[in-house]
């Protein structure tokens, strides 16, 4: 029964999570032989490097209780100052990459201070930083920008071995990385606690005597500063930077998050099950492709049912979070003999 202990609306969300990506990569291993293997799961995340680490940044954002809608656009613009920088100025790939780090938190640490000190709301706001980076994109140009750059490819290309065929990419190990610093930032430190507070209830966590300006601002420079991650992952993976990569992506991030078990309304959800659900995007998209014979909008199709089934469930978990409760702690309560009657 100690497995109940750790059962709650809360956590139900993310075990339902995990098994439902369980659940769809047998499904793929049973439909297709060679689905099951190592190499296809690391696929997964060698994949969705750029997206995991987005959805992580998103995820804080949306602990506590905002929404960033400008960080497919960070992405983007990263890109293409990265591949100026680099192709055009010829800047060393070890200056270019801090920079671009730099401007991605001060872009969000601004859309922060718009948020917390004239009291803005957070959906306008990221609204407008997201027009904002993608009209810069096409300001530097409108055409896609090749990287040539020997160190950068040699960085692109480069594979760790795990086994005789099984590898993993730069990407996917900063991806890990970037997931185990936020993991212990929310769960292990005072800012992670507060971001949980401000996302419960905001006025709450003034009265106690919270950060809450300092983390909200704190919080929108983290998404900032993961999102040009995020551009630098991607211009690893696709080798350019062009204004029109990651159209979208704060869309798979905010679905990411949802289907992880993060909560729209803010407070609860655990950064973990932000990549559980860049998973299961990964394996839908590798299920159609290994079909071979549906369209990859389908993709879009299966995400968006399960984002509404999501949502759905968290509102069910949300109004029988006592219900759970006490059903949990009937399980756990011996039997009684029945006694005589009065």
């Amino acid at each position: 029964m100690r497995f109940s202990h750790h059962i709650n609306s809360r956590t139900l969300p993310l075990i339902v999570t995990s098994l439902l990506f369980v659940i769809l990569f047998g499904f793929g291993s049973i439909a297709y032989p060679s689905f099951f293997s190592a190499q296809v799961f690391i696929n997964l995340l060698i994949d969705n490097a750029f997206l995991c680490v987005v959805a992580i940044g998103m995820t804080f954002v949306i602990l506590s209780g905002g929404i960033d809608l400008s960080v497919g656009s960070i992405v983007a613009l990263t890109t293409m100052v990265t591949a100026s920088l680099v192709e055009h100025q010829h800047w060393s790939i070890y200056s270019v990459i801090p920079l671009v780090l730099l401007m991605g938190a001060a872009f969000g640490m601004l859309m922060g201070v718009l948020i917390y000190v004239f009291k803005l709301q957070a959906f306008i706001v990221t609204l407008g930083g997201m027009f904002l980076a993608r009209g810069l994109c096409y300001v530097i140009s409108i055409d896609s920008i090749a990287i040539t750059d020997a160190a950068y490819t040699e960085i692109s290309q480069y594979r760790i071995m795990l086994g005789d065929e099984v590898f993993i990419s730069i990407n996917a190990v900063i991806a890990l990385i970037t997931l185990a610093v936020a993991i212990y930032l929310a769960q292990y430190t005072r800012f992670g606690r507060t971001v949980y507070a401000i996302g419960g209830n905001e006025r709450s966590a003034q009265l106690m005597g919270l950060p809450v300006g300092q983390t909200t601002i704190l919080v929108y420079t983290l998404s900032g500063f993961c999102s040009a991650l995020g551009g630098v992952l991607v211009t690893f993976y696709m080798l350019s930077g062009y204004g029109l990569h990651a159209l979208g992506m704060e869309l798979d991030a905010i679905a990411a998050a949802v289907i992880g078990g993060t909560l729209l309304t803010g407070g609860v959800g655990y950064v973990a099950g932000s990549l559980v659900g860049v998973l299961i995007l990964g394996v839908i998209q590798s299920l159609i492709s290994f079909d071979g014979t549906l369209s990859s909008w389908w993709t879009r199709i299966a995400v968006g049912v399960l984002l509404c089934l999501f949502c759905l469930m968290q509102r069910l978990f949300e109004r029988g979070g006592t219900s759970f409760s006490a059903l949990f702690a009937y399980w756990k309560k011996p039997l009684e003999p029945a006694g005589r009657a009065d």
